[in-house]
């Protein structure tokens, strides 16, 4: 008598244990089958209609400036930049950090190893790179690896300079 009230609990069991179904060739994962929302990268942005975007054009960066800059925290610097159809005729930049250090660069350190799409200055010997490129109406100059440029703990707190190419200021 136990066993036959034992049977209907074997077979539910054995009901809950049955193997899932094999995939059948060319039907899509389990997974792509739950609903998802829609992409948005399938939807227009709302603030882009009706603007003709286009990309920025590789054009050879002119830039002249002759400038000294002081910033919030006190700092002060100055920059002497010629750069002619992407060939850099003369680059020195001075940055007095207050309480961290001064940091020096001179042409003489570096040579040039990219004209487009930006220019790019390499120190071999100390791996410093200074990068500089046209942002509508400014050119920023910008320092990687640059820490045996500067003294003190000054590199941690260098930030690129930006040229205005209307003034020829820059900050």
């Amino acid at each position: 008598m136990r066993l036959i009230h034992a049977l209907p609990l074997v077979l539910l069991l054995g009901a809950c244990a049955t193997p899932e179904p094999k995939p059948v060739p060319g039907d899509p994962p389990a997974s792509a089958t739950s609903p998802e929302p829609e992409r948005i990268k399938s939807q227009p942005l709302k603030h882009l209609i009706g603007r003709t975007l286009k990309p920025i054009p590789d054009r050879a960066l002119e830039v002249r400036a002759k400038c000294g800059f002081r910033n919030l925290s006190g700092g002060r610097g100055m920059l002497d930049l010629q750069v002619a159809k992407a060939e850099v005729k003369r680059f020195s930049a001075e940055v007095d950090i207050p309480k961290q250090g001064l940091c020096r660069f001179d042409m003489k350190n570096f040579q040039q190893t990219a004209m487009l799409p930006n220019v790019v200055l390499t120190d071999a010997a100390s791996g410093c790179v200074v990068h500089m490129w046209e942002q509508e109406k400014s050119v920023t100059v910008a320092f990687s690896a640059c820490q045996s440029m500067c003294g003190g703990d000054a590199f941690s707190y260098l930030w690129p300079i930006v040229v205005d190419t209307r003034k020829g200021s820059c900050s």
